[in-house]
């Protein structure tokens, strides 16, 4: 891309989009100017557009992101057949399990979830549609990295913040990859309790009929009623079966 195609105040505005968050509903000019690492000024101008074209509220203080901006996210969906076709096929997998499947894409060093059959909330927090999790410590982000060259899963690594959510979350670079080895060859990941302690799951990719991996599909359930050692004898076939029901539907 040449440099004049850059619309570096457009790029502004989007970092400031994504500096809301779950934890972050309510931002100051001050907060969000910390979190994107812009100066004031530039956070104050991208604010109140985004206030003025209805995408935000500001109460004198603090600015919200209202409903309109999901049309943002809506124009991804509504474009991508992904989660359209996916949708049945987990709904029927959920059904034979027992538990809640779900499906996500890579986004750099996140999975983002494009749908969800969920049996019951087997997290803390509540996974729906665009909910987003760190790629290194979740099943499909293991399966999604692993399908990358070698290369682009370490940078992805080296961008990561690497944190040790449970004492069982693998945080070094070096067993990391080996475990990436170790997905690829085998075709699914295995996660206990690395993400959030009591939740374990099984992933496989979601491949087109090319054998490109496009997305991840997943079971989750309760550590305290399958352990992880138990996952694959009970969920893999299940999720074998679903992946290869999908690949013809996904033509490059």
């Amino acid at each position: 891309m040449r440099e004049t195609d850059f619309v570096s105040g457009f790029a502004r505005g989007l970092k400031v989009i994504e500096a809301f968050g779950e934890t972050r509903q309510r931002l100051s000019i001050a907060e969000a100017a910390k979190l994107t690492e812009l100066d004031r000024a530039t956070v104050r101008r991208s604010l109140l557009t985004l206030a003025e074209l209805g995408y935000a509220d500001y109460d004198g203080k603090f600015f919200t992101l209202t409903p309109k901006i999901l049309r943002l996210g809506h124009a991804y969906l509504a474009a991508t057949p992904l989660p359209a076709l996916l949708q049945p096929h987990l709904d029927l997998l959920s059904e034979r399990a027992g538990q809640s499947a779900s499906a996500s894409v890579l986004d750099d060093t996140e999975i983002v979830y494009i749908a969800r059959a969920s049996q019951r909330r087997v997290m803390s927090i509540n996974l729906t549609p665009g909910s987003r999790l760190p790629a290194y410590c979740a099943s499909m982000g293991r399966v999604l990295l692993a399908a990358l060259a070698e290369n682009e899963a370490r940078a992805i690594l080296a961008r990561s913040e690497l944190k040790q959510n449970t004492p069982n979350t693998k945080t070094d670079p070096e067993e990391l990859i080996a475990e990436f080895r170790r997905v690829r060859a085998e075709g699914y990941a295995i996660i206990d309790q690395e993400l959030e302690i009591g939740l374990c799951s099984i992933a496989v990719p979601v491949e087109n009929d090319r054998g490109q991996t496009v997305a991840a599909i997943n079971i989750g359930a309760p550590a305290a009623l399958v352990p992880a050692a138990e996952m694959k004898e009970r969920y893999l076939k299940l999720l074998k079966e679903t992946q290869a029901a999908l690949r013809p539907l996904l033509r490059r």
